[in-house]
Order: C-alpha cells, then sequence, then structure tokens
C-alpha cells in the first residue's frame, strides 16, 4: 500500500482549521463543488465534484478540534480503498496540521496526481484559513 503525508503549520486556533477541513459549507470553499455531510463517527459525506465525480466517504475517527478521518466508499477505483483525513496540534499559537491519504492499492498515475493535487489543495485549504481566500471551483486543480 501506498500512502499521501503532509505536515505544515497555519496561524489560526485549532477549531478554525478543524471545521474548515471538516464542515461542508467550508469544504465547497477549497475543495469540493459541493458537499454535505456531519463530523460525526459513522456519519456519511457526499463529495460532489461534477456528476461524474460524485463520490461518498464515511467518518471513520473523530474527535472535535483534534481528529478527522474519512473512509472511501463510494469513487474511483484508486480511491475506494483509501482513508484521508487530519490530525491537528497547537505549538506557539499556530495549528500543526498534519494531514495523511492512505491505503493506495497502487503507485500509479492517480496515486502520483493525487499526491500532486492535495499539496496545491492544501496550499488553498492554508489560504483560505489564514487570509480568507476562496479560489473559484472552476480554478482548483
Amino acid at each position: 500500500m501506498h500512502s499521501i503525508y503532509f505536515d505544515f503549520y497555519i496561524n489560526a486556533p485549532k477549531q478554525k482549521v478543524f471545521e474548515s477541513f471538516a464542515l461542508p459549507e467550508h469544504l465547497d470553499r477549497w475543495w469540493t463543488l459541493k458537499s454535505s455531510g456531519q463530523p460525526e463517527l459513522g456519519a456519511t459525506y457526499n463529495l460532489n465534484f461534477t456528476d461524474d465525480y460524485n463520490w461518498f466517504a464515511e467518518v471513520s475517527k473523530v474527535e472535535t478540534n483534534n481528529h478527522f478521518y474519512l473512509k472511501v466508499t463510494k469513487a474511483d477505483a484508486d480511491w475506494n480503498p483509501t482513508t484521508f483525513g487530519i490530525t491537528l496540534e497547537t505549538h506557539d499559537n499556530k495549528t500543526l496540521f498534519k494531514f495523511s491519504h492512505i491505503n493506495w492499492p497502487e503507485n500509479n498515475h492517480e496515486f502520483r496526481n493525487s499526491s500532486f493535487c492535495w499539496s496545491q489543495l492544501l496550499q488553498g485549504l492554508k489560504n483560505y484559513i489564514e487570509k480568507g481566500t476562496i479560489i473559484s471551483f472552476e480554478e482548483r486543480s
């Protein structure tokens, strides 16, 4: 299995960072076209990017302001066995954002492309939290 990991600091409290990664009204400002779900164990999230990419995931681990992980349940074949999410820690009045996306079946194009996309999307998330920057869905790559 293959995994993606990123650690970086966000100049914001854990609560704001957690909400920006876990609540649909924030996800739609940096990642999805439209989404739904509640950060509760076992809850289903709908992650819609287009009609052709209308994916689902289940909350597999959650502790408000500390951890949030989604197990993909319906998506592209490469994403289906994967789980992604965050662990947050406070360091010097900043939040250490520890991201992982694990259990990729192959180190193929989709894995490598997703690694690149996550790096750009998470930079967008950081800018959204710290600066209020929202990139339109059409301009996200």
